[in-house]
């Protein structure tokens, strides 16, 4: 969950990509369709009719050898649409699309929070986005100072491989994940509304459950690891509805092999203004919450001292129905993400743990946006 236009227009300002304005929100962009026909794996990857989609993965991971040093991560790939069709250059480098990627590696022994991001216009050999027979599905070129590339590629066997690089920043990822659950489609068919108002929605699915392992780089230390991630993936032509200003997002494991997917649409003065749930099963049978039949409450505050946000941390996460009741704690109260490369953007992303009636309960992601005096959201 993630959303559209603030900063697309900040990448047509910042990317000379010869186009005099971005487009009115959907006009030339094909919308969501509630109809649409999923097949797999085609649909990993890029549909270019939409103006934005991304392919996000986190995950929490253990350092083989190394007892006690776990690793939270977030990798993050997004497809912006500037123009429909691009410009009409006799030249390579003309495009209509940029291709942005976020990565943070969070030290769970230290609590050591890493950005790093990327923003490139989406032409060899900068980045872009493979064809439906390409096993590449989106790739952006390393931070400059770095070599190769960040990538999000199919393995051939149903799963992916992902990597990352920023020597700058003494960070990387090389994993490899498989799915133990089919995909889960957030919505019915997939379709997954951001408002009552008509045409605010995108298409969503997930992956809850990816079995990890790989290489992960921190401080400049590199360790094999082994885990479990998320895969969330969403494309839309619309962005958030007139009156909203940013979201609350939960990806959680539960360790009796349940995964919850919650999201918050936030009004400017905090009130939830659309929720959004699901509830996939061992099985990997999806359920959709309706909003009265799940509630989250913030426990706790953070002020971040960069950026004067103040996020909520710490939440009670309860769907009654299904039995669940959950004290969510994040690890590293300081998992922020604030851009070098687009003002003003910012937002909280880290590892939280789970609990129930003081037991152990499982693992996720929260992703909080909107925040601050600034507030300029992710794509």
């Amino acid at each position: 969950m993630r959303s559209r236009l603030a900063v697309a227009l900040a990448l047509a300002v910042a990317l000379p990509v010869a186009l005099a304005s971005a487009p009115a929100p959907s006009g030339g962009w094909s919308p969501a369709d509630p109809a649409h026909r999923w097949s797999f794996p085609r649909d990993h990857h890029a549909h270019s009719a939409t103006r934005n989609e991304w392919w996000y993965f986190t995950g929490i991971v253990s350092a083989t050898g190394a007892p006690g040093r776990r690793f939270g991560y977030q990798l993050t790939l997004f497809r912006v649409g500037l123009v429909p069709d691009p410009p009409a250059l006799d030249s390579a480098w003309a495009t209509g699309t940029a291709v942005m990627g976020h990565a943070a590696i969070t030290d769970l022994s230290t609590g050591a929070h890493v950005f790093s991001e990327v923003v490139w216009r989406a032409a060899p050999p900068l980045g872009g986005f493979g064809a439906a027979d390409d096993p590449v599905v989106a790739f952006a070129r390393a931070p400059p100072g770095t070599p190769g590339r960040w990538t999000v590629a199919l393995d051939g066997a149903g799963g992916f491989a992902v990597a990352m690089r920023d020597d700058a920043r003494g960070v990387a990822l090389e994993l490899s994940l498989r799915p133990e659950k089919p995909v889960a489609l957030q919505g019915p068919n997939g379709y997954s509304r951001k408002s009552a108002l008509p045409g605010y929605a995108s298409l969503y699915y997930s992956l809850t459950r990816l079995s990890t392992s790989g290489r992960l780089t921190a401080s400049g230390e590199t360790f094999p690891v082994s885990g479990a991630s998320w895969m969330d993936r969403e494309l839309g032509s619309s962005q958030l509805a007139p009156g909203q200003r940013g979201w609350d997002w939960w990806s959680l494991r539960l360790a009796d092999g349940r995964d919850l997917m919650l999201y918050v649409l936030r009004r400017p003065d905090g009130a939830a203004d659309w929720r959004n749930g699901t509830l996939v099963g061992k099985d990997g049978a999806v359920t959709v919450l309706a909003a009265d039949a799940w509630s989250v409450e913030a426990t706790g505050t953070w002020r971040s001292p960069e950026t004067g946000a103040a996020y909520p941390s710490g939440w009670r996460v309860r769907v009654p129905g299904a039995g669940v009741d959950l004290t969510v704690t994040p690890i590293v109260k300081g998992a922020e993400n604030v851009s070098r490369l687009v003002d003003g953007l910012a937002y909280w992303e880290g590892p939280v743990t789970l609990a129930a009636g003081g037991a152990d309960a499982g693992e996720g992601y929260v992703e909080l946006t909107g925040y601050g005096p600034a507030g300029r959201l992710p794509l």
